[in-house]
């Protein structure tokens, strides 16, 4: 009986040690993978607020820090797009032509057209302006946005904007599972003097609209 009870203390010992060992080693292969899809689907929505806010900048000059803002802009506004029908050949550059000459004479054409920003930058037909501001996998949050101007250090003024949101958001849903391995990556950002999480932009530096992912 008493070697019967050993045994079946060594086959608990066994199966603890077994189940750590599977911790140790899959738990960080686990997390990375599901850490590394809520991140891609992230970085695809600061790369849509990108476009929509250098849009908006082409039209008026300035970036937004307002959602409501950009969001009315994508769904509701426009941008110019020039169409551009023939060109000065050889003989007419040859024979002193001008543009401004070819396009009185109808030899060329230059018009200007406005399409549906949503329709130009965001082609496919489920794109919904509305959920622009939404940060993936969490209820509804939003991400951080900001704009405004700084001076580089020649002393030129740059239009600048900020998005961005912490790995406590996105990564929400993983905290219960791997709540520690979340903790580690804001501690490593920290260390290193990083933002501890995904934006794009910077309201502090010209960094020409750059995401902290590439």
């Amino acid at each position: 009986m008493k070697k019967i009870l050993i045994q079946v203390v060594l086959v608990a010992i066994s199966a603890f040690i077994a189940f750590q060992i599977y911790k140790t080693v899959e738990q960080p292969i686990l997390f990375e993978k599901a850490k590394k899809e809520r991140y891609q689907k992230v970085v695809a929505q600061l790369k849509d607020i990108r476009k929509a806010e250098l849009a908006f900048k082409s039209v008026n000059g300035q970036f937004t820090g307002s959602w409501d803002t950009l969001v009315t802009f994508v769904a509701e506004d426009s941008l110019p797009l020039v169409r551009r029908i023939g060109s000065l050949t050889d003989s007419m550059v040859d024979a002193g032509w001008t543009e401004a000459k070819a396009l009185k004479k109808g030899l060329i054409i230059r018009d200007t057209l406005y399409v549906g920003v949503q329709d130009s930058l965001f082609k496919t037909a489920s794109f919904d302006a509305s959920k622009l501001p939404v940060i993936p996998y969490t209820n509804n949050e939003r991400f951080q946005l900001g704009a405004g101007v700084v001076t580089t250090g020649s002393g030129v003024q740059v239009q600048v904007f900020e998005a961005k949101c912490h790995n406590n958001q996105y990564l929400r849903s993983l905290k219960e599972e791997y709540g520690q391995f979340i903790i580690n990556d804001n501690e490593a950002a920290r260390v290193n003097n990083k933002f501890p999480g995904l934006k794009v932009g910077s309201l502090t530096e010209a960094n020409n609209n750059a995401g902290n992912w590439e």
